[in-house]
């Protein structure tokens, strides 16, 4: 059987928005591709626009959305219509047989009732090739580019159909850049094109038509470019052979076994998903050279650039898991990163086209400090990126998308007060981060800088508060806040409430130890983590959020795996000398709250974040502290384990 057979591209995307069983998408894409594409089904719900138990068809999206909770950036949609075409989304929707629907990582295709045409995708890098086939020839066919909630602005020329659409998000963009589109059809297919208020009807004048797409963040001319140099095939079958390989060569590259059938395809399926992400984002000049556009600059310039990842969630498991997989693509991820600081001023924090505000403080400082430890950051670059940490952790941004939240009073008080929002995560993060500021400049042999930021990395503990045995928020006078509950959801606390986050020393479990009277009482502690009932208040929130709906459909105690805070806890165990009780509980989390199907993932899955934390459980590693570059070991769920060849002791 084939790898791509074992993939359910639809794994965690039966969810809403009160209750995320993933939040994902069925993206049609190459790994780390420049363009994705979904069917929309219904976009009446927002970003939640593909639901796979819809009846309805709205066109193929060539999306950038990363999560719905980020938004999109310069989509379209490309639907066959019959008869008169229309351009609203509820005007417009065809029904269709989901039974005869085909969606497989390499590969879509839809059978539209309404229109009574099939359309069919293979993607590239940057595009796409499309077969649509008009089955009743009786009356006028169409084919329609429509907008997405965005201005677009298209123009046919020959067979050539170009334009753009303005990308524009949740957030307001901070400068005005563009996905440009080019859509190149044969001789004759196309009899004139209507083009209405950013929508294009395109008359079809041959049953089959069969078209070509090409995207940009750049311009028109890069795009055909980008168009030249990818659509090299004979046709879309021909493409199609060439996509699935690529995606067997990729998937191959972790080769498990096991007799658990079930296992095999949850597997695959996540590998699936943390090969999505982060999208590249830079193009190849006539040079074969690597270009991208600067929003911080406002100018296209050379390197690298990838886009679509939130640090917060993905430090914690999908780096640490793809300089294995894709050693080449880590390296150029890492050195993009470096071009952000130089382009931006700042290192990102979530990027999506753009640096985008969400999620609290800097935890690519993880990433970067984990790439200098395995020689991958190194030399100037990482003189560059110790520059651009050091820079972040003492430094506030008035661009709130960049730097660290209280960066200022946490140098001053020794922690983040409670005048600022998830003040207790603002200053476990910072700590964190000091103590990758430290280890960078141990590898390039600043001393002085390296003591200094040591000695800061232990500001965590000025939030313990020993008679609770929690970390609590205190106000500038350093008092501890009053009403403390430690199930009090958000307030002073990201995503989590206390249980969660007073764990959240991974750079110093044994300071930690003795905060707590020894490695004995953390255990403690540990155990009464587990063994505590998945209760919650709203009341730091105001509401309910679906991490708590979530944490509390599982039975796993307060261990809410629906959400990254939880997701080093259970390997705390080994480390501490039980590693039997990680054992238990990783075995018992993955069978209960993971599977291929489409609601596989007991929360978000966050960009092949929560993808990668089965993976590695499956493997029988984990990196609990993202910056050192180890790993704990403990008995895998696989029979055996070979990453590109090598097996898991050959590479931890």
């Amino acid at each position: 059987m084939k790898l791509t057979d074992l993939v359910n591209v639809k794994q965690g995307s039966d969810t809403c928005m009160r209750f995320s069983n993933g939040n994902t998408f069925p993206f049609i894409q190459i790994p780390h591709g420049f363009a994705s594409f979904v069917p929309q089904t219904d976009s009446t719900r927002g970003g939640w626009f593909y639901h796979p138990n819809d009846r309805s068809f709205e066109g193929i999206r060539i999306t950038r959305q990363p999560s719905p909770w980020i938004g999109e950036q310069g989509a379209v949609t490309i639907l066959p219509q019959h008869e008169a075409p229309r351009e609203e989304p509820w005007a417009r929707w065809s029904g269709f047989d989901p039974k005869k629907a085909v969606l497989k990582p390499h590969y879509m295709k839809y059978e539209l009732q309404r229109s009574r045409a099939d359309i069919e995708l293979v993607p590239t890098n940057s595009g796409a090739c499309v077969r649509v086939t008009f089955k009743d020839m009786s009356r006028d066919n169409f084919i329609s580019v429509l907008p997405v909630n965005t201005p677009c602005s298209f123009e046919f020329e020959g067979c050539m159909l170009k334009g753009y659409a303005e990308c524009v998000s949740k957030q307001k963009p901070r400068k005005n850049s563009k996905v440009h589109y080019a859509m190149q059809f044969a001789n004759g297919d196309i009899s004139e094109a209507v083009i209405k208020d950013g929508s294009v009807h395109l008359k079809a004048n041959k049953s089959v038509i069969e078209f070509r797409i090409s995207t940009s963040l750049i311009s028109h001319e890069q795009a055909m470019m980008n168009m030249k140099r990818e659509h090299t095939y004979k046709d879309i079958e021909d493409l199609k052979n060439i996509t699935e390989g690529i995606w067997e060569e990729y998937l191959s590259r972790i080769m498990i076994k096991t007799d658990d059938e079930e296992m095999m395809r949850t597997f695959y399926s996540c590998m699936y998903k943390f090969s999505l992400f982060p999208h590249r984002a830079y193009e190849l000049d006539e040079n074969e050279e690597p270009i991208h556009y600067s929003q911080g600059r406002d100018t296209v310039v050379k390197g690298y650039h990838y886009t679509d990842n939130g640090f917060w969630d993905t430090y914690r498991t999908v780096y640490s898991l793809l300089c294995h997989v894709d050693p080449e693509e880590y390296a150029k991820m890492i050195d993009s990163f470096i071009n952000d600081y130089e382009n931006d001023g700042w290192l990102p924090r979530w990027t999506a086209t753009e640096a985008k505000y969400c999620m609290p403080s800097t935890a690519i400082d993880t990433v970067l400090a984990d790439a200098a430890k395995r020689g991958v950051l190194k030399g100037e670059r990482l003189e560059k990126g110790l520059e651009a940490m050091i820079k972040h952790a003492n430094i506030p941004s008035e661009d709130r998308v960049f730097g660290r939240e209280g960066c200022a009073e946490y140098v001053r008080l020794g922690y983040v007060p409670n005048t600022y929002h998830e003040s207790v995560n603002l200053t476990l993060d910072a700590a964190y981060g000091d103590w990758c500021i430290a280890e960078m400049a141990k590898i390039l042999r600043k001393e002085d800088i390296a003591e200094e930021y040591y000695k800061r990395s232990k500001y965590y503990k000025n939030l313990f508060d020993k008679e609770t045995g929690f970390m609590r928020s205190r106000d500038e006078n350093g008092k501890f806040r009053d009403n403390f509950h430690p199930e009090r959801w958000g307030l002073d606390y990201t995503e989590a409430s206390a249980y969660h986050t007073s764990f959240a020393v991974q750079h110093d479990i044994e300071g930690l130890c003795e905060l707590h009277g020894g490695k004995e009482a953390l255990l403690k502690k540990l155990d009464e983590f587990f063994a505590t009932e998945p209760n919650y208040l709203v009341s730091g929130y105001g509401n309910e959020i679906h991490e708590m709906t979530e944490m509390a459909a599982a039975d796993w105690g307060q261990c809410a795996i629906s959400n990254q805070p939880s997701f080093h806890i259970p390997f705390m165990y080994v480390y501490l000398g039980e590693k039997e009780k990680t054992e238990y509980w990783v075995e018992k989390i993955c069978r209960e709250g993971f599977s291929y199907k489409d609601d596989g993932y007991p929360g978000d899955e966050d960009n092949g974040t929560s993808a990668a934390w089965f993976m590695f459980c499956v493997m029988g590693f984990y990196p609990l502290t993202p910056g050192k570059a180890e790993y704990v070991r403990f008995k895998p769920l696989a029979d055996s384990i070979l990453i590109n060849g090598k097996t898991i002791d050959e590479i931890v």
